[in-house]
């Protein structure tokens, strides 16, 4: 298996195409651009540029950090190791650190045997297409630039960046920590033993949810299931909440930049829905344009319309929607993963700030709604259906790909297609989007429609067409 390479960073098996090798080249790679991202922004040369890293809770991820830290070091920059810390905390930090750069060392919902390098700047923001175009070049002409022995960088850790991200979003002003602890929620959390683990639960009890059934909290990075937040891998999580008693359920990946929620009933709100839900709450409060990307679900749109302002839809990744949040002035935004992004809290996918403004929401709905449970809640949004599937296409590359995509779009005539990211096709009372994925090696098929059987049947429909025009597949996911 290849090393996947993509704006979400670098990523792959450990032991295979992630080897000790290709992660200190793009160690040294890395440094070497952030020192010349450097010396451009600031105009001044010689300066000592400072890295801030951080990992989730994988058994490999203490070894690979050691092996960065001090690849950046003999790099000649000053790291900063917060330790076991989600995406979202780094990037955090990065910025409030005015570091020149960050490194997060996670795969994020792939499993256990995968590990990878996420790559920010000076902003803490994922690196744009063209960034990471000039970061590659380095590495491919192994243009680094090791320091002399008397200019190595050193190694610092910090442990007050939980308590610094759960502070922040604590503080923003719509968040009503006495109407919150008023309900005495009792919630399940499921953190897949990732690096939630201690951050999701102490950022519950500061919300004044102080009754928590925890799942999978120890921060073990032995994911107990396949860590993607999606229905086929939380049947367990499913049955647990069935039988909690607890009025929602929350289940981060395992570096919290995603988040699902489970209703009472052991129904799921709906990863798509977890944006919607805290865009309806916040467009509330802060009107502005909204962004999400080309596989999310028209109900972003539908509730956007509701507050009379506009909806766009950006390539699937999140340098790219942040890109487009930027240039629309967006108020926020996401991916129909559970990825919500708060510009005022920064520019990245954020699990936590996903919970607060997600629990205000429902409170401030059972306020107006005189109590209700968590599927009531989710009965008071757009009601659509969506499917997901992936399918392994053994050698087909990326001309290939697109002459698939091409024959298939010529089979939809009344279609209005989209080939900004793959291929979107967009039917009157529905949609279905066909992608490479930028974290495995996979096509992605989304299709959504008024009804699951609806959707399911056009998912099965794409995945024929597919199969048809391709080399017979490696497999079915």
């Amino acid at each position: 298996m290849s090393l996947m390479i993509s704006v979400s960073g670098i990523r792959g098996v450990v032991g295979e195409s992630l080897t000790p090798k290709n992660l200190t080249a793009f160690a040294m790679a890395f440094a070497a651009w952030t020192i010349r991202s450097m010396e451009r922004r600031t105009g001044q040369t010689g300066a000592k540029p400072r890295i801030v890293i951080g990992r989730d809770t994988r058994p490999t991820g203490g070894q690979i950090a050691g092996l960065v830290s001090n690849a950046l070091a003999l790099s000649g920059c000053d790291v900063l190791d917060l330790g076991i810390a989600t995406t979202p905390t780094v990037e955090i930090a990065t910025a409030a650190e005015h570091a020149d750069g960050g490194l997060i060392i996670t795969a994020s919902h792939n499993p256990v045997e995968w590990n990878a390098l996420k790559m920010l700047n000076h902003r803490g923001e994922f690196l744009d297409a063209g960034e990471v175009d000039e970061l590659l070049a380095i590495a491919a002409e192994e243009s680094f630039l090791p320091a002399r022995w008397n200019d190595m960088g050193a190694i610092a850790s910090s442990s007050r960046y939980d308590d610094f991200h759960i502070d922040t979003i604590i503080a923003l002003p719509y968040i009503d920590v006495q109407a919150i602890a008023r309900e005495s929620y009792r919630v399940l959390v499921d953190c897949v033993e990732g690096a939630g683990s201690a951050i999701v639960p102490e950022l519950c009890r500061k919300l004044g949810i102080n009754d928590l059934t925890l799942s999978a909290c120890n921060g073990t990075g032995l994911f107990p299931r396949n860590p993607e937040p999606v229905e086929t891998n939380l049947q367990e999580t499913i049955w647990l909440m069935q039988r909690s008693g607890c009025d929602f359920g929350l289940i981060v990946d395992p570096d919290v930049d995603r988040l699902a929620v489970i209703c009472e009933d052991g129904t799921l709100f709906g990863e798509e829905y977890s944006l919607v839900a805290c865009a309806d709450f916040y467009l509330g409060i802060n009107k502005g344009p909204v962004v999400n990307n080309l596989s999310s679900s028209r109900a972003l749109a539908d509730i956007a319309a509701k507050h009379g302002v506009t909806c766009s839809s950006a390539k699937v990744g999140e340098a790219n929607v942040t890109a487009m949040m930027k240039e629309n002035g967006a108020a926020i935004g996401g991916e129909g993963n559970g990825g919500i992004i708060l510009p005022e809290l920064h520019y990245g996918r954020d699990a936590l700030a996903g919970i607060a403004l997600f629990v205000q929401a429902f409170t401030r709905w059972r306020a107006e709604n005189s109590g209700g449970t968590m599927s009531g809640f989710r009965s008071s949004f757009p009601r659509y259906a969506m499917a997901k599937q992936k399918i392994r296409l053994g050698s087909l590359d990326r001309t290939a790909l697109n002459t698939l995509f091409e024959g298939i779009a010529g089979k939809y005539p009344d279609a209005a297609v989209n080939r900004l990211d793959g291929l979107k096709l967009d039917f009157m009372n529905s949609w279905a989007h066909l992608r490479s994925s930028n974290t495995e090696p996979v096509v992605r098929i989304y299709t959504e429609a008024p009804t699951e059987a609806e959707a399911e049947t056009l998912a099965a429909e794409m995945m024929s067409e597919i199969a048809k025009r391709s080399p017979a597949p490696e497999s079915n996911a």
